[in-house]
């Protein structure tokens, strides 16, 4: 694997079998890089975290308050239900990344104790700053979430391995992420239906978690066959201005077609 870089356009990029350790291409996997959504995931953990801990229930009723109200990304400021669950508000985080629920659960968990969670898994570099504001005013974090492909790579292997929380957590984190619709970065080349694959099909399971912004593809997951599985995080960063949507996209698509090509051999 290739990680052209010019004309603003950066990576950090890395992809390694679970089992085996055999690192399938790194680059660059200790650059920071502004990663939009992805910082998402240590939210829902937090979440998992504070309910084995019995500080709250995922049964609890968080009813939404118009300071939460953000639209984009998401389906709940579409829906006519103000109160939902907090698994429900967890659930839409990982299938649609849905903002307006991102920044419910940021108010009722606070963004304190997910920092705080974050550090205390042993990363440094990579964390969820802030709830999701548009425009962003000074004095606030001028980013949503920032991170390394070699900690987020580990965060997802981690939770592969179930090595975070429980098991059972661990198995419910997988859900909500495998019910993702973003197949649209490295597992583009798959052709799953993008709807419904938490299972194998065409001999492939993948569950991720994707960030978008103006300058920003970023994607973490893992992709699985029925002998194999490897852990991944592309991250691409272009300068404002500039359009390289479409390369970083390209690039993103034959990452995941060696890790598929790893997987299934």
């Amino acid at each position: 694997m290739e990680f052209p870089e010019h004309d603003g356009l950066v990576w950090s990029a890395t992809a390694f079998d679970l089992d085996d350790g055999e690192v399938l291409f790194a680059h660059e996997t200790g650059r920071v890089l502004k990663t939009a959504s992805i910082g998402k995931v240590f939210l829902l953990h937090t979440v998992l975290e504070e309910e084995l801990a019995g500080r709250l229930s995922l049964d609890e009723p968080v009813t939404r308050r118009p300071s939460d109200w953000m639209d984009d990304s998401g389906l709940w400021y579409l829906m006519q239900a103000s109160t939902l669950s907090i698994y429900d508000l967890c659930a839409l985080i990982g299938a649609v990344s849905d903002n307006h629920a991102t920044n419910t659960l940021v108010r009722r968990v606070g963004i304190e104790a997910v920092q705080a969670s974050t550090e205390a898994l042993g990363y440094r570099d990579s964390a969820l700053h802030d709830m999701i504001r548009w425009p962003r005013p000074p004095g606030a974090p001028q980013t949503l979430s920032s991170g390394t492909a070699a900690e987020l790579s580990d965060f997802v292997a981690r939770l592969a391995r179930k090595e975070l929380l429980t098991p059972e957590a661990c198995d419910m984190f997988r859900r909500w992420l495998g019910a993702g619709m973003d197949c649209s970065m490295v597992p583009s080349g798959f052709g799953l239906d993008p709807l419904a694959h938490d299972f194998f099909d065409r001999g492939l399971w993948v569950w991720n978690k994707t960030g978008t912004m103006s300058t920003v593809r970023a994607d973490i997951g893992v992709v699985m066959s029925p002998e194999r599985r490897v852990a991944y995080a592309v991250l691409a960063n272009w300068a404002p201005g500039e359009d390289r949507r479409d390369e970083a996209l390209a690039v993103m698509r034959e990452a995941g077609l060696a890790i598929r090509e790893h997987v299934l051999a």
